[in-house]
């Protein structure tokens, strides 16, 4: 073990050494950060020691690369006035998100930290953490590269220049126009400015290569920013007020991150656990958290099971009801489940607009119709054979095709419906489903089964 943790601080020096050297800082702060990590496993009084003595700049990078519950240890760990001089040297938006984590932590602390940093930065964090994390705003990083409108291409590089010799500005792969206002006027990649000449005015070069004037405002929904990324194949999207004056950029590391947010929370969703809670280190956390959902679950499985109570008699009866229910139950969880994922997945995606939610309803019963047809014959045959009843194949194939209708039918409505209701689809949506084809598969199975062979 401490053989281990002798290898893992060279190695942590011998990086240190690489990113002061200036030999790719991002890549050497990642794998600082990797290293960090494998040696809190092992130690976690020499992971805080070794981090509290990096170079601040180094500090920062490192600290936003680190997991949640490791920056937690770190925060903890380090002292306000230490905390501030690391915030001062991240982006606003790793800032922002930093402040939050102390002031869930310690909301006394959280206050020192933005007394002890420069006051413009600290009026700036503010404003970003009042927003939800649902909100464009919360995302939001207020550097960027900023030219106005009459101004010359030539002048505007100049302060560029400035800004990265003052350490003001980490990337500026896009430049934004503004008006005397500072009015979002249009965003140009770089890379055509090179193009221009020094003396060429911005106002002339938008009359003649145009450029991209899709922004969001900061209450904006981070579904619209994963939208506009995706419809526009934009990797920074700007941020303007209601009256259009530009506020800050959401640069792609963000727009990657909230885009697998979203996939991750609709994977979680449909499962009925939550993000927050399985990524904490308590086993009681993730525990609640799944226990609410299966809770849940039992009720409806109890109603499932009041149904198959119903026909208590028929079971009795005819023994070989009882293998066969789980087969119809089964098939209609299978296919609502494929008709749920899809309706889900294109909703979030914005493919689904409001007023198609009956050409969406449509096409899923009418492919849970198909299929419905074609394995209520091919059981239907096979439960003859099994059990040398002609009438038990026959209750078995129209129960299968009234059974994956109604899959279809509710996988593709119940997200729409929650949608409609303000609710998360992916929420809960499985075992609202689950209920239904289970309900319906029992009941129309041996409702069936007592109308036709009893």
């Amino acid at each position: 073990m401490d053989r281990n943790i002798e290898e893992l601080g060279i190695e942590i020096e011998r990086r240190i050494r690489l990113f002061t050297e200036g030999m790719d800082e991002n890549a050497q702060a990642y794998e600082i950060a990797e290293l960090l990590e494998q040696m809190r496993e092992v130690d976690k009084e020499r992971f805080i020691e070794l981090l509290k003595s990096f170079p601040e700049d180094l500090k920062a990078d490192v600290l936003s690369e680190l997991s949640k519950s490791a920056q937690e240890d770190a925060l903890e760990a380090i002292d306000a006035k230490e905390l501030a001089d690391i915030i001062e040297e991240m982006d606003t938006d790793d800032a922002a998100d930093i402040v939050q984590q102390i002031e869930e932590i310690d909301e006394t602390k959280a206050e020192e930290v933005l007394d002890e940093i420069d006051k413009e930065e600290s009026r700036v964090i503010r404003e970003l953490i009042s927003y939800d994390e649902s909100e464009a705003g919360a995302h939001m990083q207020t550097e960027l590269f900023k030219a106005y409108i009459d101004e010359t291409i030539g002048e505007s590089v100049k302060r560029l220049k400035q800004m990265k010799v003052e350490g003001g500005l980490d990337n500026a792969y896009h430049v934004f126009i503004v008006d005397s206002r500072d009015r979002f006027m249009g965003m140009m990649p770089m890379e055509d400015l090179v193009l221009q000449g020094p003396d060429e005015i911005y106002r002339n070069v938008l009359a003649k290569e145009g450029a991209l004037t899709v922004a969001v405002n900061p209450k904006d929904s981070i579904d619209k920013v994963i939208e506009l990324a995706g419809n526009y194949n934009m990797n920074v999207i700007p941020v303007v007020d209601e009256f259009g004056i530009l506020l800050g950029r959401i640069t792609a590391d963000d727009i990657y991150d909230l885009m697998e947010k979203q996939a991750t929370d609709q994977i979680y969703g449909m499962a009925g656990v939550q993000e927050e809670s399985e990524e904490s280190e308590s086993l009681l956390e993730a525990g609640k958290s799944r226990a609410v959902w299966l809770g849940i679950n039992l009720l409806t499985a109890i109603a499932a099971s009041i149904v198959i109570g119903f026909f208590d008699s028929t079971i009795e009866s005819i023994v070989a009801l009882a293998v066969l229910m789980p087969i119809v139950a089964s098939m209609g969880g299978n296919a609502g489940t494929q008709s749920l994922t899809v309706t889900v997945r294109q909703l979030a995606l914005g493919d689904i607009d409001p007023k198609e939610a009956k050409r969406v309803i449509t096409k899923e019963v009418l492919l849970s119709l198909g299929n419905g047809l074609i394995y209520a014959v091919v059981m239907g045959v096979i439960a003859y054979l099994w059990f040398d009843m002609p009438l038990l194949g026959l209750v078995i194939a129209l129960s299968m095709v009234i059974n994956l209708l109604a899959a279809g039918f509710f996988g593709a409505t119940i997200p729409l419906v929650l949608r409609g209701l303000g609710v998360d689809p992916a929420v809960g949506s499985t075992v609202l489903l689950t209920t239904v084809t289970d309900v319906v598969g029992f009941f129309s199975f041996l409702g069936l089964a007592t109308l036709i062979l009893l």
